[in-house]
Formats: C-alpha cells, structure tokens, sequence
C-alpha cells in the first residue's frame, strides 16, 4: 500500500509547502473567526452581552489591523532580503528551499491572518452586522489572536537570527539530502526493476515522448505499471533529475498499446522547469557542491566553509553506503535505470577536487573523508571512493605547488 500512497505524498507535500497556501488558510480562518461574533451573539444573554461595549473593542481592533499591515509587509521584506543573501552567499538553487521554510510561512500567515480578522471585524462593526452585545465575543476572539501574534513575533524573531545565513542554508541542503539519500538506498529503482547491462529491450517498442521540455520531478511507478496489460512492460530512460526536450522519448513500452495509453504514460512523469530533491539525490550532493565551491572561489576565499561541506557529505555518503538495503520489486513490469555510486561520488567530491586543489588545508580534508569513505562495507561505495580519491590527487599533483605538501597527500593512503 505504501506504494501506491508514496505519489500522492509526494504532490502533497509539495502543495502543502507553498507560501499561499498557509497564508490563504489562516486568512480563511481569521475570516471564519470574524464571523463567530454575529452567530454567538444569539445565544448570550442580555447581562453578559453587556460586560464590554463596542468602543472598547474597536481600538484595539484599529491598532492589531494597522500594526499587522505595517508588520506582513516588513516581514515579507526581510524574507526577501534574507533568501537573497542567501542565494549570494550559498548557491542560487537554496533560494528555492528555502521558500519552503514552514516556521517563515507561518509566521507570515500569522500576521497575514490577525490583519484580515481585525479588518473583517471593523467592517462587521461599521455595517451594523455585528450587535453591541457580540462585542464581548470579539475582544475574546481579539485576545486569541494577540497571544498567537506574539507567540509568532517571539519565534520570528529567534527564527531570524540564523535565516539566510550560510550555515542555516548548508544545514537545510544537508537535511533534505539527507532524506533524499536514504530513501535511495532503500528503493532506488522505486519499486520497479532495476535496468542493467543483462536487460534485453524487446526490439518492437514504443516511445512514450515528452509533453513538454524540462527536467524529470517526479515520477509514478505504480502509475505507469497501472496503465499496462499484463504482457506489457515500461523501460524508462530518464529517471528524475535527467533534462528531456519535448518530443524526445521519456521511456519505451513493449505490447499492444493505444494513443490514449501513451499520453496516460507520459502523463506519469512531472517535468517542470527545474530539478527538485524529491527523487533526486543527486541533485542535493550537487549543490552542496556548489556551496563549497564558491566558498572556494577567489572572490570569496573561504576554506572552512569547503571544510565544513566536505564533512557533512561524508556523514551523508556514509550514512547511505551503511542503509543500502534496496527493497523487493513491487512493480515487475517497470524497468529503470539506477545511478551507481560514481554518480553520487562525482556530483559530491568533483568539483571540490578540482577547485580545492590549490589550497592544502582543503585537499587534505577531502582525501581523509574518502579515506573514511573507502572502508565502508558496501563494495561499490568502497570503490566509488577510491576512484574519487585518486581524481582528487590527480588534481593535487597538478595544482600544489610545494613539493612537500603533494608527498603529504600521498602519505594519506585510501
């Protein structure tokens, strides 16, 4: 079953982190809330509906919808400046994570929300909807509402100490990374069947083309197994993170199949115009990557941050070469290609060889995590190092100047 409910999480999750979609909830509820006063009132007596009068609701009411207004925009402001700073500082492609930050779009709607209640009140008010004897449930309403604004103002405040820094925005790449690599190393096919080199494709196929031009999001296994007979079978050329032009084939199917399958095929692989971390773990060891290795350019000049980066993809490598459990096939007619190890080594370690050469403190870290690396159990991974390894000392011996400092490297065994 968790199969079959791995694609809608997926698309949930995705919507559910949208910065509209929070801030459009709590605008409904504050709206809701409002409307609370007139249906309350029914049911009040005329002793109790008489404790607070009008007048004294509407000023705070007039304080909490200016002050809200003044604050969402300020805060929208800093958010703004805050995923800019980031994206200078790290990579352009953490602007794109951290808008799904839950803790800022929270905060926002916080605001966002206690400005529309206040607003929709004093419209009730001055449009006579609201009696004088609903005013008591208003100012409780209103006291709710500011407690949840200062909750949220204390949280934002301790959430912008760290927003947009460097190490917030490494540590966000590392955690969906993370969460990305573990799950390739228990489902790396996703379910179907792992294509290899012993994989024969019939020689009567047809292509499933493209709908549109862009990267591979997402793709629905189990979807593509639903729209095959029983003879039939999927061979899937591009996997999440691969580029395809529209038109270009997405993957190949053996069988009697109709146009209208076809398009339900092609309908099964989400393509937009950008790589996401979903299904892509590969795509996440890229820009951690990049991090370091604008850390590492001579405008910045900044060897701890690579230092840092080269740590924390050792503690990702490792954790996943230790996980690597692959499930049992759940959808035997589907067949897809699953990156190796070098893949994953290469997206990692590449560029930092190649760009950290120069500077010794940064060549040696890099060559003692693949010395780690190289001595896990998993074969591959063992390999995938060593070969990573031996690229990063290729680079050395060409980069360094000292003789001293390229002997000190090759002292490192891997």
């Amino acid at each position: 079953m968790r199969y079959f409910l791995e694609m809608p999480l997926l698309l949930f999750q995705r919507f559910y982190r949208k910065l509209w979609l929070r801030v459009t909830f709590y605008a409904l509820a504050s709206l809701i809330a409002a409307g609370l006063g007139s249906i309350a009132d029914i049911y009040l007596t005329e002793t109790l509906g008489g404790i607070i009068k009008p007048s004294a609701v509407m000023p705070v009411l007039t304080i909490l919808a200016s002050s809200m207004l003044a604050v969402s925009t300020f805060s929208l402001n800093v958010m703004v400046s805050a995923h800019r700073a980031a994206a200078t500082a790290a990579t352009p492609r953490v602007h794109r994570l951290l808008l799904e930050d839950t803790t800022t779009q929270a905060v926002l709607a916080t605001f966002v929300g206690a400005f529309v209640f206040a607003l929709a009140s004093i419209v009730l008010f001055q449009a006579g909807v609201y009696r004088d004897s609903a005013a008591i449930v208003v100012m409780g309403v209103t006291v709710g509402v500011v407690v949840l604004v200062i909750v949220a103002i204390l949280r934002w405040i301790e959430h912008l100490s760290t927003l947009g820094s460097l190490d917030d925005s490494l540590r966000e790449v590392v955690k969906i990374t993370d969460r990305g690599l573990q799950r390739f190393a228990r489902r790396p096919a996703f379910g179907a069947v792992p294509m290899t080199s012993d994989t024969i494709i019939p020689s009567v196929v047809q292509a499933v083309p493209a709908r549109e031009s862009g990267y591979v999001q997402l793709l629905d296994v189990g979807g593509l197994q639903d729209c095959l007979d029983s003879s039939g079978a999927v061979y899937v050329m591009r996997r999440p993170g691969k580029h395809v032009l529209k038109g270009q084939p997405l993957a190949y199917v053996s069988g009697e199949v109709s146009d209208e399958a076809i398009d339900q095929l092609a309908r099964k692989f989400i393509i937009g115009d950008r790589r996401s971390f979903e299904q892509d773990p590969i795509f996440g060891l890229h820009v951690m990557s990049e991090i370091a290795s604008k850390a590492l350019s001579p405008g910045v000049n900044d060897a701890g941050t690579a230092i840092e980066t080269i740590a924390g993809l050792e503690e990702l490598l490792w954790a996943y070469a230790n996980a690597k459990k692959p499930d049992a096939v759940a959808f035997a007619q589907v067949f897809l290609n699953v990156p190796e190890e070098d893949a994953l080594f290469e997206a990692a370690f590449a560029a930092m060889a190649r760009d950290g050469a120069g500077q010794i403190e940064v060549a040696i870290k890099l060559r003692k995590a693949l010395q780690g690396l190289a001595r896990v159990e998993d074969a591959d991974c063992a390999k995938a190092a060593r070969k990573s390894a031996q690229l990063a000392l290729d680079y050395a011996e060409g980069a360094l100047p000292l003789q001293t400092e390229k002997e000190h490297l090759k002292r490192i065994e891997v």
